[in-house]
């Protein structure tokens, strides 16, 4: 049963070189065969047909190539577009397409549910039940690459990890998965396209400053103030804010890069003339920019509710004043359930 057999995705080209010498084959088979799966996106073994039949036969034996399946796929009338992903154990995570006149961002899953706790996120809700592979998350890209194709006439320009998940606790895939993402062997895309978000694991930021790592960084804030922080993100009160502004300036340290602070403006929780001074004070850590997000509710009547208009203005005033990029970010694909926060697998 294909079950039983190791994904041949999970083997290196060197080990893929050794697997046909052992068999008596020759190692530039593993070449071909890495193609085949990392550059041409191969589903089956039956496809690389530059391989010999008996090649192809020793590998069915031997190996599986557990792809995902898009399971269900929902238009959006924003034209943002969601994937159910159907994973090969049966497990379910969600993606997102979002596309604007100049770009289509894929918006990407890390784990099968979350490792954390944030209160306002349906994804928090959901148990985390294991870690992606790295072939899972590219996966997830190439579908997205695909029906940008086919429904935008361009290629995805633009990646994000702020799907179901925390990145940085499943850091070894993700950053398996964004090198073949960016490899010259894969599908070849710039660092510099891939956003990595994350609550803000101050351990591991500084691990990513550590490794060079080439994308961007975003931070999931919400607030500055770090009694209210952990609040609304109760895994705040291991991870302080004290530690997390640490790490930021060690990232910033090392790679010179600012970072993006993800923030919503929630009615009577961080919408007053404090929480405005203490974001902006927070500011002054490290080269920055926020991003104002538009809430997305994952419940009637609960505790979270939107901010007035009047009260994020007064963000972008004191923001402005103090020279920090400021950017508000209307939500899409809400009709879908596609929107930040709302990835919960409901159908």
């Amino acid at each position: 049963m294909s079950a039983a057999k190791i994904d041949i995705r999970a083997l290196s080209k060197d080990e893929l070189r050794e697997f046909f010498t052992k068999s008596g084959d020759q190692a530039f088979r593993g070449n071909q065969v890495y193609e085949w799966l990392w550059h041409k996106g191969a589903h089956s073994f039956d496809v690389m047909t530059n391989l010999p039949l008996p090649t192809r036969e020793l590998l069915q034996e031997h190996f599986a190539i557990n792809h995902i399946a898009v399971d269900v796929m929902q238009k959006s009338n924003d034209g943002t577009i969601k994937n159910a992903v159907r994973l090969h154990d049966g497990l379910i995570v969600e993606s997102v397409l979002i596309p604007t006149k100049t770009r289509t961002t894929a918006c990407v899953s890390s784990q099968v549910g979350c490792s954390l706790d944030c209160s306002f996120c349906a994804t928090a809700q959901l148990k985390r039940m294991r870690n992606l592979n790295p072939d899972e998350i590219v996966d997830q890209v190439r579908a997205i690459d695909q029906e940008s194709k086919t429904y935008f006439s361009r290629p995805l320009s633009n990646i994000v990890f702020m799907g179901m998940g925390e990145p940085l606790m499943n850091y070894k895939n993700v950053l398996l998965a964004i090198d073949k993402i960016t490899s010259a062997d894969g599908l070849g895309m710039s660092p510099k396209r891939i956003t990595v978000s994350t609550s803000g694991v101050p351990k591991m930021i500084k691990k990513l400053a550590d490794d060079q790592v080439k994308f961007h960084l975003a931070v999931s804030l919400h607030s500055a103030i770090q009694e209210t922080r952990a609040s609304i993100m109760p895994f705040a009160k291991t991870f302080i804010l004290e530690d997390l502004a640490e790490a930021l300036i060690y990232w910033y340290e090392k790679t010179k890069r600012r970072v993006t602070y993800e923030y919503i403006v929630w009615k009577d929780i961080n919408d007053g003339p404090q929480d405005i001074k203490a974001l902006v004070d927070f500011c002054s850590h490290v080269p920055c920019k926020v991003n104002l997000i538009e809430y997305n509710p994952i419940d009637q009547g609960g505790r979270f509710n939107q901010a007035d208009a009047a009260q994020i203005q007064y963000y972008i005033d004191a923001l402005e004043h103090r020279r920090i990029p400021v950017t508000v970010r209307r939500s899409r694909g809400k009709d879908i359930d596609a929107a930040c926060g709302q990835l919960a697998n409901k159908h």
